[in-house]
């Protein structure tokens, strides 16, 4: 068991949510359920929270209505190697109802915030060079989905 999880708010559709994040994340799997019983406020039989595990990050999902929605104030990360990693990410968090949003960020159909990150961004951002780092910093403020071409051809200053 991982010492800290984080813990998903959903408005009556982690289940939803949990199979869209599965079919996204290759390396997904469910490890508990539990169910409303009788007498709490929810039809008995529905989803209550269930622990799931996205690339080996585990998460806890629980069913309890609009009270909490989410909000940009929290957000994951997923760090990309390639472009086709960056726009497969992209296109699937995106899908049925998400926003782009700007920098990689972006916002899934159940509002949940994303950063899709390809991982040289650190090497450029943080490079000793201020001149060439700041290009590269100018270049992705421009962009929504992030483009390693681009951002490194400004890095290099071409």
């Amino acid at each position: 068991m991982q010492k800290i999880t984080p813990s998903l708010w959903f408005n009556m559709n982690a289940e939803e949510a949990i199979s869209f994040y599965s079919s996204i994340f290759k390396n997904s799997k469910v490890t508990d359920k539990s169910y409303y019983q009788e007498g709490m406020g929810i039809p008995a039989g529905t989803l209550l929270a269930a622990t799931f595990h996205l690339e080996g990050q585990e998460f806890l999902a629980i069913n309890a209505g609009p009270q909490f929605p989410f909000t940009e104030a929290v957000s994951f990360t997923v760090y990309c190697e390639t472009q086709e990693e960056v726009d497969y990410y992209w296109s699937k968090l995106t899908a049925d109802g998400g926003s782009e949003v700007q920098c990689g960020w972006l916002k899934d159909k159940f509002g949940l915030s994303w950063q899709i990150t390809p991982t040289i961004m650190t090497k450029l951002l943080t490079d000793p060079d201020k001149e060439k780092s700041g290009r590269a910093m100018q270049a992705m403020m421009k962009m929504v989905k992030l483009d390693i071409a681009a951002l490194e051809k400004a890095f290099n200053g071409k």
